[in-house]
């Protein structure tokens, strides 16, 4: 390996994107940073989920359910969006999102519905009302704490986020 392409893996590394080879390689930087990603994905498919939901007048269990599915397809998605550009198919994207992504969307899904359904009246909660838009924030923020030691601990055994490193 030449000093540039060294000096671009130690960047990557750097950056978050090195695959753990240990229990004790994995930072708490490198999982924060996989949990962000998981959690722009998550977020966007769950924020959307709550505002159509809503704006529909849906059912709260509706409205939940449809949060939680758009959460799986917009992380997923952004995922593969990243992995095709490395070359993969279609197919072959999926299978590394579902491994890469399914328990930090899981841990997520359960951690930010539970806040905002344990906030009185958060679920009746109107787009124009600060406690919508509270209620969300609060909860992606607390999903955000309780997922990222869950991906640490999955990344330092090589599974969860740290497949996706193989394909960067």
């Amino acid at each position: 390996m030449d000093t540039h392409e060294h000096h671009r893996t130690s960047e990557h590394e750097r950056a978050g994107h090195g695959r753990a080879s240990g229990p004790g390689s994995t930072t708490w930087a490198m999982a924060a940073q996989a949990t962000l990603h998981c959690l722009t994905g998550c977020a966007i498919g769950e924020v959307l989920g709550m505002i159509i939901g809503t704006a529909a007048g849906v059912n709260n269990a509706g409205t939940i359910v449809l949060s939680i599915v758009l959460a799986f397809v917009f992380g997923y998605a952004l995922t593969m969006r990243g992995v095709i550009r490395s070359g993969l198919t279609l197919a072959a994207a999926f299978t590394v999102a579902l491994a890469a992504d399914t328990v930090s969307i899981a841990v997520m899904e359960v951690i930010d519905n539970t806040v905002v359904v344990a906030i009185p009246g958060a679920m009746d909660a109107q787009l124009d009302q600060w406690l919508f838009w509270g209620a969300l924030a609060l909860s992606l923020a607390l999903a955000f704490v309780v997922t990222t030691p869950v991906n640490r601990w999955m990344m330092s055994r090589g599974l969860g986020h740290a497949v996706v490193h193989a394909h960067h």
